[in-house]
């Protein structure tokens, strides 16, 4: 008891400095960024609702529309991660490197610094979009435009992304949870609010009717419901175990099963693909005003806009990619068959190693397949629920996956903290021995 109680009370500090850290992010993202005009920027913002811009300020819980040190978020560092992932798969020796004994730090090190960069190219990029951009009453966003104030705000900027992947890695090292998703649902989850506000708001003027609000609490309750019940899915798949006689005892000979979720790939999907769908916006903010360039690149940023039809379209398209491509770095069938080979498990039916990874790789390719469609259908319905019945939703479908997905992944890894005490104090005591030698 002693022990499970320990247990319980290290959880219960690790959720508090979960909560602890969480708290520190929000206060953090009310500091702004030496400069820029609050009053002028919260006008323009209010005008970008539903852009790339309002997408990327719900991510960092609205630290974007206050202009706020952490106005990039933690995007760049996504960025990063996603070279990486794909540099790792199309470079057989950053793979090698990362399964070295110290290649997984080798690895993080070079996304931080490359985070760095992205920050500083980010930051820049903002700072003269800033700068060329004026209020909706022709109020200058930035105070005193010029080399100083682009500097000031690439520093800034930068320190403050690599202050909340600081904050991200000590909530995955000494909290509970992954440290980056957590701080990612922090930031939507402080938009809830001001979200039933407005649409509160459009109730009462008269602009949003009673059927069309029921409406928009029938499709939340549903979309609630599918990404539970999915993110939970998975499937069994058999394995059993081969008798094994090692010094007079038999070990083996049980059926198990070896779960594979619906979802493998998890939220990150459409967070890489909404970061991928920022870049014309940042190169947008380099190109010079009035050139040939400047036209051909808003162009492609207006065709991208959340909502139409070419946006949808990359969108899904982006997501499909990254299920496929994160499933194959979660779930690794090369390394699962040989793992199983080597415990003396296999899947009735099918020869152990080779034949068993092509197996398990047919199931995972039908699996993300399901898991494609079903996260697609969730980021895309605001857009489609607004093209068909003109209903506003304020809370984006990616943001409802983040929010339930992230929260499902905390519960669980709470629960398992709690489990894997609970058979660490039976091993325990079926292992405690009395003087006469025999176990009591």
């Amino acid at each position: 008891m002693s022990g499970a109680q320990g247990k319980l009370e290290e959880l219960q500090k690790r959720m508090l400095f979960t909560l602890l850290v969480l708290g520190v992010f929000r206060i953090a993202t009310q500091v702004p960024t030496p400069g820029i005009d609050g009053a002028a920027l919260s006008s323009f913002f209010s005008n970008m609702q539903g852009s790339m811009f309002g997408i990327f300020n719900n991510f960092t819980g609205g630290a974007l529309e206050r202009f706020s040190v952490l106005a990039l978020g933690i995007m760049p560092y996504i960025t990063s991660s996603i070279i990486f992932s794909l540099l790792s798969v199309s470079f057989p020796v950053l793979e090698e490197i990362r399964k070295e004994q110290d290649g997984q730090k080798k690895i993080q090190q070079w996304t931080r610094y490359a985070t760095v960069i992205l920050c500083a190219v980010q930051g820049f990029g903002l700072a003269v979009g800033l700068e060329s951009i004026k209020s909706p009453s022709g109020l200058p966003i930035v105070l005193e435009p010029g080399l100083s104030f682009r500097a000031l705000t690439v520093i800034t900027l930068t320190a403050g992304t690599m202050f909340v992947m600081w904050l991200g890695e000590q909530i995955t090292e000494r909290g509970i949870g992954n440290g980056i998703s957590l701080i990612i649902f922090a930031g939507i989850a402080a938009g809830i609010p001001g979200g039933i506000k407005d649409t509160i708001n459009l109730f009462n003027n008269g602009e949003l009717s009673g059927l069309k609000l029921l409406l928009v609490g029938v499709v939340m309750v549903a979309a609630f419901w599918i990404i539970i019940y999915t993110e939970k899915a998975f499937r069994k798949v058999p394995v059993q175990y081969a008798k094994r006689v090692v010094n007079n005892q038999v070990y083996g000979g049980q059926a198990s099963h070896l779960p594979i979720k619906v979802n493998i790939a998890g939220v990150m999907p459409p967070i890489f693909a909404s970061a991928l769908l920022g870049f014309p916006t940042t190169i947008s903010s380099f190109v010079p005003e009035g050139s040939p360039l400047k036209i051909y690149v808003d162009t492609i940023q207006n065709s991208l806009y959340p909502g139409k039809m070419l946006y949808n379209v990359v969108f899904i398209g982006f997501i499909v990619f990254f299920c496929y491509f994160y499933a194959q770095i979660q779930f690794k069938t090369g390394d699962i068959s040989e793992s199983l080979k080597k415990n003396g498990g296999f899947i009735p039916g099918i020869r152990p190693g080779e034949r068993t990874a092509e197996f398990l790789d047919m199931i995972v390719s039908r699996l993300t397949l399901v898991g494609s469609v079903y996260m697609s259908i969730i980021c895309i319905m605001p857009a489609i629920l607004f093209d068909v019945a003109k209903v506003p939703f304020y809370f984006g479908g990616t943001s409802l996956l983040i929010l339930v997905g992230v929260a499902i992944d905390t519960m669980a890894q709470a629960e398992s903290f709690m489990i894997s005490q609970k058979y660490d104090t039976q091993y325990k005591s079926r292992g405690k021995y009395n003087g006469s030698g025999k176990r009591f």
